[in-house]
């Protein structure tokens, strides 16, 4: 079978297997499967993107006028992406599994980190990602194991950047679900309590995880859109429903990037990128936050799909998929606005 995103063909076959999450669930414990080997981040093939190489983060959606711009882009950008490995046989992806590593490329670098590659040198490592499951693993630490050791790696891949591209430019950080579970992780442990790293930060894109409103002891979420040196996060939701994994966490707004509960309307929406990633789709949803989430009334246009998972029927009011896709020429203009912001704070132009 050919995993996609969530995709009706995956779906399928999960829900042929039966209706409990557990089909997904590794048939041994953490401890008695063979950890795949770590990756050596002076490899190129252990790096989803690379501003100076062709790939999937050059990428801009077809029949729009984007451009990509890494090759003048002023800051990096640093980014985490999602699970893209819903394996059974062991809790941690392989790094040689050319399968997985193409539908990293194909979907989450292609049509999330791409959203920065107008302001930003995307660097976007590959790690030994958790299974799916490991996020649904209430009755062992198996889970947590396998999300530590993923954290690993990206902590290694990014001290690599540190040491050997960064080289003092500004930073992005961005991300998506497992994406951001590391990354929240990683800016506490690198940047809240490191001043220098902290001056450097433009913003973090936490999305698609829930940030506790307290995580940081000296970082502090966005309260406008040009604000820098803090972070914004959001879970897209169904309006009128709730979630209750998510609530209670840091929500930005992506058409106002406040935290305020005011709707914003859909006029606000600079356009969000469908599944195909063929287009435009202007005004496409409207975003109102609502404690920790973020309430969109769904659109009739295609492209935009929901979380389904089986077993877990509460996910069906989530568009946590679409995170980024439905805000996608916000967030890339939003980006373009706090890389001027900062810029004109540390240099006067």
């Amino acid at each position: 079978m050919r995993t996609r995103l969530f995709s009706l063909p995956l779906l399928g076959a999960l829900f042929a297997l039966g209706s409990c999450i557990n089909v997904i669930k590794p048939g041994k414990d953490f401890a008695r499967v063979a950890t795949p080997e770590a990756p050596d981040y002076r490899m190129e093939d252990n790096w989803a993107a690379l501003p100076d190489r062709r790939d999937s983060a050059d990428a801009v959606p077809r029949h729009t006028l984007l451009r990509d711009q890494q090759r003048d882009a002023p800051v990096d950008v640093f980014f985490v992406h999602p699970t893209t490995y819903y394996g059974r046989t062991q809790w941690n992806a392989s790094l040689t599994d050319a399968r997985v590593n193409h539908f990293t490329d194909a979907s989450t670098i292609r049509k999330q980190a791409s959203a920065f590659n107008s302001t930003g040198r995307i660097y976007a490592p590959r790690y030994r990602q958790a299974t799916l499951f490991s996020f649904f693993d209430e009755n062992s630490t198996n889970g947590k194991e396998a999300l530590d050791l993923a954290y690993s790696d990206v902590k290694t891949a990014f001290q690599y950047y540190l040491d050997h591209y960064n080289q003092g430019r500004p930073i992005i950080i961005a991300s998506h679900s497992q994406g951001t579970h590391h990354a929240t992780r990683l800016l506490r442990e690198f940047f809240d309590q490191d001043p220098k790293l902290r001056r450097q930060l433009v913003a973090a894109y936490l999305i698609g995880f829930k940030v506790e409103p307290e995580q940081y002891q000296v970082l502090r979420p966005c309260d406008d859109s040009t604000q820098t040196g803090c972070y914004v996060g959001w879970n897209t939701v169904e309006w009128g429903q709730e979630y209750p994994p998510f609530q209670g966490g840091v929500a930005v707004n992506p058409l106002t990037w406040t935290r305020d509960t005011a709707a914003a309307p859909a006029r606000l929406n600079l356009g969000g990128v469908p599944y195909g990633f063929d287009g435009v789709d202007k005004r496409v949803v409207d975003a109102k936050v609502h404690n920790g989430l973020v309430w969109v009334h769904p659109t009739a246009r295609p492209g935009y799909p929901r979380f389904l998972l089986p077993g877990r029927p509460e996910l069906r009011h989530s568009f946590h998929i679409a995170d980024y896709s439905l805000f996608y020429y916000n967030i890339r203009q939003n980006a373009e606005a706090r890389v001027r912001a900062y810029r004109m704070l540390m240099h006067g132009g």
